[in-house]
């Protein structure tokens, strides 16, 4: 497995995968956004196949807000979404960070706690979609 980042645009490799978790399997329509051209964007290859990707992108005073978590629907379970989380982590603290955010689908809320995030702010709807407020200090 390796990763790969991507500065200031989405790559080919992590569109595709946005668009397979987000837009077929979830049903969401507004999958790009203004985000997008300001973000770091991470894509975990095994080989030469793209299975997971992330993006984060700076809020101001050492915060970095993550989202577009998304792995492979077969590959789930084996603990990719961790990795790219850990792999963020790296990424934000040579930057200079000091906290990660993440608008978490309220499911999917479980997931990040493993990860060590903890909720904060109220609950919120996104394209319909309940979504959390969950934070990390690294």
């Amino acid at each position: 497995m390796n990763v790969k980042v991507y500065k200031n645009a989405v790559p080919a490799e992590a569109a595709a995968l946005r668009e397979e978790i987000f837009v077929k399997e979830q049903g969401f329509c507004d999958e790009f956004d203004e985000f997008d051209s300001r973000s770091v964007h991470l894509v975990l290859f095994d080989g030469e196949e793209p299975v997971a990707t992330l993006r984060f992108y700076d809020e101001g005073g050492g915060s970095y807000h993550i989202g577009r978590v998304a792995v492979k629907k077969d590959r789930r379970g084996e603990g990719l979404g961790r990795l790219l989380i850990d792999e963020a982590v790296k990424e934000v603290k040579l930057l200079g960070g000091s906290a990660l955010t993440v608008g978490a689908q309220e499911d999917k809320a479980g997931f990040y706690s493993r990860c060590g995030f903890e909720h904060f702010g109220e609950r919120y709807f996104e394209q319909d979609y309940p979504h959390v407020p969950m934070k990390k200090d690294i």
